[in-house]
């Protein structure tokens, strides 16, 4: 007999396995889900809602082979998606580790700065030079929060903080100096005044911090 205790734990596994398999089939009906694990349709149809509710799974409409009647096909979102491994980072790194072995370091610098470039181009659209140093962090901050930088801005009566307090890149930076260096460089163009960064989360730093003069 299963306890009370064990079934949470007999829940999420089953959830798992719902999306691994969507993963490896793509769009299922809850009637081939429910097959597949070997659980009833409303019970599928319980996870299935569970999973929606949290973003990973979403649901279309589809006729069979173009006949038939309509059905729900369950597929994974974005978010689901992003439950699996991804090996983004390594492949980046690979590839630069050759751009860099056939053409040399500057070449590796050159599309780090081609890159920021053309991020660049959009901070600098959002924190438009006319605009208060306040504001314009401000806004930076938030364009970085949602590249996944987690960033804010702090004062302390004599200059403003651009604190970053995840980096997304943190794989490439740690092997590539120049990743870092670009970003430094952009912040500096996109706000028109010198900058010092004295903490580096590459550098096993719990931030990366960013210092600007307030006057």
């Amino acid at each position: 007999m299963t306890t009370a205790s064990a079934l949470p734990g007999i829940t999420e596994r089953t959830k798992k396995r719902l999306l691994e398999l969507v993963n490896r089939h793509g769009g299922l009906t809850a009637q081939e889900l429910a097959q597949k694990l070997e659980v009833s349709v409303p019970a599928a149809r319980r996870h299935l809602s569970d999973l929606q509710e949290q973003g990973l799974i979403g649901m279309t409409i589809e006729r069979p082979s173009g006949r038939g009647r309509p059905q729900h096909v369950f597929t994974l979102t974005e978010q689901g998606e992003a439950t699996f491994p991804k090996t983004y980072s390594t492949l980046c790194a690979d590839i630069l580790r050759h751009v860099e072995h056939l053409f040399g370091q500057e070449a590796v610098l050159k599309v780090f700065n081609s890159r920021s470039a053309e991020f660049g181009q959009l901070l600098r659209a959002i924190a438009a030079p006319e605009l208060p140093l306040a504001e314009r962090l401000e806004r930076l901050a938030a364009v970085l929060t949602e590249a996944g930088f987690d960033a804010v801005v702090e004062f302390d009566g004599t200059a403003y903080y651009l604190i970053q307090r995840n980096c997304p890149n943190l794989a490439v930076a740690r092997q590539f100096k120049a990743l870092c260096i670009s970003e430094l460089n952009m912040y500096a163009e996109v706000l028109g005044r010198p900058i010092e960064r004295d903490q580096k989360i590459a550098c096993g730093q719990r931030m990366c911090r960013y210092r600007i003069a307030a006057l």
